[in-house]
């Protein structure tokens, strides 16, 4: 009986089914975000990436981001929200100003019409929040918006009709459009954070404070671009804790390392 025992064991342990394989995390939505340059004169160095454009918007689209971060200014007085990165117009056709000395569409310096001078976006206009928007929701993508801390020249100015405007400029156009198209706001200034959660607040639009991505890239953009096999260990640790959003400044090389780690 032992041996006939032994047999009908070990043949139980060959056709015993498998550990089922340990279940791939959910794939995490990518945000695409323009590297800026680091270290002295970066302005010499900075290619315009930023999604702050309706071609840059459809880029990003292709390479994969469901959503992009993209940067808010008011122009002078605060008179008009545009979507621009920079301080000043270096990088625009016309002579260099900063962003708040100058109107949207009066005087000689205006910053209408301006044009990108260089990099991938050579040749598109700056273009106003709600044309942002509206180019945004055209796309089906998410808003990340950083109003830039430029913006306290308007947004806290001590004449309160300036103040209000500014203010106006940046609320509207999320009031108009937050119930059909996803809108994250934030800012790295204090202050603006802080008047910005009270004033969405009293507003009643306190959803447009989250949702925003996680942000694990290591590399320090540079231009050329570093490698962005630096970030490797980083996308797998923040693909692991369950990351919902991922941001990073190469969102078509994310795309394609997440193929096969996620579902």
């Amino acid at each position: 009986m032992a041996a006939p025992l032994a047999a009908l064991l070990l043949a139980s342990l060959l056709t015993a089914p498998s550990p089922a394989p340990a279940a791939l995390p959910a794939c995490p939505q990518i945000f695409g975000h323009g590297g800026y340059p680091t270290g002295a004169n970066a302005w010499e160095r900075d290619q315009i990436r930023q999604p702050n454009n309706p071609t840059a918007i459809r880029q990003y689209k292709s390479w994969g981001a469901a959503g992009v971060e993209a940067d808010l200014q008011l122009t002078k007085n605060g008179t008009k929200g545009v979507m621009w990165h920079n301080t000043s117009t270096w990088g625009l056709t016309g002579t260099k100003k900063n962003i708040t000395e100058i109107w949207w569409a009066s005087g000689d310096t205006k910053l209408q019409g301006r044009t990108i001078t260089r990099g991938p976006f050579a040749g598109e206009t700056v273009h106003t929040f709600r044309e942002w928007l509206a180019a945004m929701r055209s796309a089906g993508m998410i808003g990340l918006v950083e109003i830039k801390p430029e913006a306290r020249q308007s947004l806290f100015n001590s004449d309160a009709a300036i103040k209000a405007r500014a203010w106006a400029e940046v609320l509207d156009p999320v009031r108009e459009n937050y119930r059909s198209q996803e809108i994250i706001l934030y800012s790295h200034d204090s202050g603006i954070a802080a008047e910005l959660k009270s004033r969405v607040t009293a507003a009643g639009m306190t959803q447009v404070l989250s949702g925003g991505p996680v942000w694990p890239d290591v590399t320090k953009w540079e231009e050329p671009p570093p490698s962005w096999t630096l970030n490797e260990s980083a996308w797998k640790a923040a693909l692991q804790s369950g990351a919902r959003r991922i941001a990073t400044d190469y969102p078509a090389q994310l795309r394609s390392w997440l193929v096969g780690k996620c579902q």
